[in-house]
């Protein structure tokens, strides 16, 4: 099945706010989703707490697609209470991108970026304390990466660090 468009009074308060920096709205199974500049993320997840109540981010994640120039998509899902309604925010990254950390329109982006940082590498530029949230500080790699193989995941780590080899 295939995304519809999508097209109601948020999309059109969305499109002339943000003119052609929102690439596409669409929904998918019921589930609304815009397609975004990268530069043009943080401004639109503001419009939408302060302009249209959407004031809980859900979630955000990313996926790997290695064989893209612009390897990553970014996720973000915003939720309103007053609205009873959700909505995603997607935006393609190449590899050495640096998104604009949320953390300063919501507070639960800090941890979750540091999470996506922690998994997939990537750096969310003016964030307040980027670092591992997850694995340990000293790991070397970003586990969700997709060519990044589950059995030669950092075997130097657990040797130094729990004196076995690896599992794996």
């Amino acid at each position: 099945m295939a995304a519809e468009p999508w097209d109601d009074d948020l999309t059109r308060a969305l499109a002339q706010q943000f003119g052609n920096r929102i690439e596409r709205y669409a929904t998918y199974l019921g589930q609304k989703f815009l397609v975004a500049e990268m530069a043009a993320v943080r401004d639109i997840i503001e419009f939408l707490k302060l302009e249209a109540e959407f004031d809980y981010l859900v979630d955000l994640t990313a996926v790997d697609y290695p064989n893209r120039p612009k390897r990553f998509e970014v996720v973000y899902i915003l939720y309103s209470f007053a609205r009873n309604e959700r909505v995603r925010i997607k935006c393609s990254i190449a590899e050495s991108d640096r998104p604009l950390s949320v953390a300063c329109v919501h507070a639960t982006a800090d941890w979750m970026e540091r999470e996506v940082y922690d998994m997939f590498g990537i750096e969310f530029a003016e964030h307040p304390d980027l670092k591992r949230l997850l694995m340990p500080e000293d790991w070397q790699g970003f586990p969700l990466r997709r060519d990044v193989s589950i059995l030669a995941m950092d075997n130097r780590w657990v040797k130094e660090n729990l004196g076995i080899e690896s599992g794996q």
